[in-house]
């Protein structure tokens, strides 16, 4: 198996546990497990192929369905043995990002050999699968809290471009790049890592605007 292969089926298997760990927390039955596993784990990659005009990969190759839908009943046995299942979703969401950051990138450069398409596919497939299951569940945005998230993404995406243009073996660039996103997401769940919010000023009354 290929470092991109792996990091795709590690990418939908990470994912589609945090999908299944967020239905958990709203107490679902195992339709709705199988329903957020797989929409998170195979949401990003989907934007990314339809964005690209490539085939859709799962409907290529159903393995990565059948992956989702063995992560969901796995973690609707499982899911109660974890103490704080917000935690490790948060966890393993920066697992799944970091891995979906590399692989966008990767596909997105073969697809149309530019390196700024390549870093923007790669954000786009490594956030959106958490976005799309937060809204599902109702749970609070990843996106919209407050340490970096996305930046951590364009980390990952950026250090894989930047190592193939200084030819850097891909084995070798996928592994620092992956590694490149986790320290940044990873950064900030630990340490609350974040960049400084809009600061508005107080709106001017209507007879004071000239």
């Amino acid at each position: 198996m290929t470092p991109f292969q792996l990091l795709d089926y590690a990418g939908v298997a990470v994912f589609a546990a945090t999908g299944a760990l967020a239905a958990s927390r709203k107490q679902l039955d195992i339709i709705g497990f199988l329903f957020l596993a797989s929409a998170t784990g195979i949401g990003g990659g989907t934007l990314r192929d339809l964005i690209l005009g490539a085939p859709v990969f799962w409907v290529r190759n159903p393995h990565y369905v059948m992956v989702c839908a063995a992560i969901a009943v796995i973690v609707f046995f499982t899911a109660h043995l974890v103490e704080s299942r917000y935690k490790l979703l948060l966890w393993l969401d920066a697992i799944g990002l970091s891995a979906y950051s590399v692989m966008g990138a990767g596909k997105g450069l073969a697809a149309t050999g530019s390196p700024t398409v390549a870093i923007i596919t790669g954000m786009l497939t490594a956030t959106f699968g958490g976005i799309l299951r937060d809204l599902l569940a109702g749970e609070p945005s990843v996106l919209l809290r407050p340490e970096i998230y996305v930046t951590a993404a364009m980390t990952g995406a950026a250090v894989f471009m930047l190592a193939g243009v200084l030819g850097v073996p891909e084995a070798l660039s996928a592994s620092l790049a992956f590694a490149a996103a986790f320290i940044v997401r990873g950064g900030a769940l630990k340490f609350g890592w974040s960049f400084s919010t809009y600061k508005s000023r107080p709106g001017r009354r209507p007879e004071d605007i000239p």
